[in-house]
């Protein structure tokens, strides 16, 4: 009799335990399902920024890695994004989310949105280049996947910022 009470008993602790175990990976496995994470794969890259001034209302355009020479400028038509003026959406802690096309050799130009969709034609690029304001804006770059994976792009970006989640995509500078 005893024995048989000794083997109930460790087979309740053992079922309890095993039960235990399982809630735990359930919670691990729920945590990692809502956490968002950066996922680099082919498409629209989430490159996500902060200036050193507000640059919030200028034109963008890529420089060389010597930053002598424009490699890349959009034609005022080029300046759309989604039928809108392609200004960055704005994020929580004073980062902005890319609509452009940047990348750690952005520079800004004099220029407005608005300014630039009502000229005629592109500047020649040595005009363009004349215009930059500012050729080293950037405090912070990063490269937060493929931006067709978040969900709430605006929503999700905001709270991998604010759960400390930038370490988790790749900085570019």
């Amino acid at each position: 009799m005893k024995t048989i009470l000794l083997i109930t008993i460790v087979c309740l602790f053992a079922s309890c335990k095993s039960i235990k175990n399982k809630d735990v990976e359930q919670n691990t496995d729920m945590t990692k399902k809502n956490e968002i994470l950066p996922e680099y794969k082919a498409g629209p890259q989430t490159v996500v920024y902060k200036t050193k001034n507000d640059y919030y209302y200028n034109v963008p355009v890529n420089l060389n890695d010597d930053k002598t020479e424009i490699v890349f400028y959009p034609t005022p038509s080029d300046v759309f994004y989604n039928g809108k003026l392609s200004y960055p959406y704005k994020l929580a802690d004073d980062y902005l989310l890319d609509n452009r096309g940047i990348n750690e050799n952005v520079a800004f130009l004099e220029y407005t949105y608005e300014e630039y969709i009502k000229l005629r034609q592109v500047p020649d690029i040595d005009s363009l280049f004349t215009k930059i304001i500012d050729d080293n804006p950037l405090t912070e770059i990063y490269n937060c996947g493929n931006r067709y994976v978040f969900k709430d792009e605006i929503n999700d970006l905001n709270k991998l910022i604010e759960n400390d989640g930038l370490s988790k995509c790749k900085c570019l500078n």
